[in-house]
């Protein structure tokens, strides 16, 4: 089954390409790999949130940063096969790396990147189990929530 085909099994459309923020590509395709900028969790061009991770007032919940690592994921999808030329040029999904903009104290960063892992999962299957990395920072672009980078391999 071709990723385009898992794709409409599973419902799910693909988001237009976020256009960066400063200067940079959103992918860039060398040497069979695929990589993408950070994403963040854009729809419609605007961020769903905006601060840092935790439990507490005025904190975004991890339930909800983790729909946002998702979120970007998919963005990052969009973002790799418009550089590779279509979804179906994806082959597999090799390095995920989560950034949450954590509040003090905060260490469930793994389960909040778990967003990103499980889509990636569920459309490539046995080739979007990945190696990852998942980072407590300070602060992201935008006071964006996540931040979510991928490495793909091509076909």
């Amino acid at each position: 089954m071709t990723v385009s085909q898992r794709l409409a099994e599973l419902g799910i459309e693909l988001p237009q390409v976020v256009p960066p923020v400063a200067d940079y590509v959103p992918a860039k395709v060398h040497g069979g790999l695929v990589y993408t900028a950070g994403q963040l969790p854009m729809v419609d061009g605007a961020l769903p949130a905006t601060g840092t991770v935790g439990d507490g007032d005025g904190l975004v919940p991890p339930a909800d940063a983790k729909s946002y690592a998702r979120q970007s994921a998919l963005n990052a999808i969009a973002a790799a096969a418009a550089a590779a030329g279509g979804v179906d040029r994806l082959g597999s999904v090799v390095k995920v790396t989560g950034f949450v903009a954590s509040a003090p104290g905060f260490t469930g960063q793994p389960g909040v990147i778990n967003g990103a892992s499980e889509v990636l999962g569920e459309i490539f299957g046995d080739a979007g189990r990945h190696a990852r990395s998942a980072v407590g920072v300070s602060v992201l672009p935008l006071d964006a929530p996540v931040e979510v980078e991928v490495v793909f391999s091509l076909v």
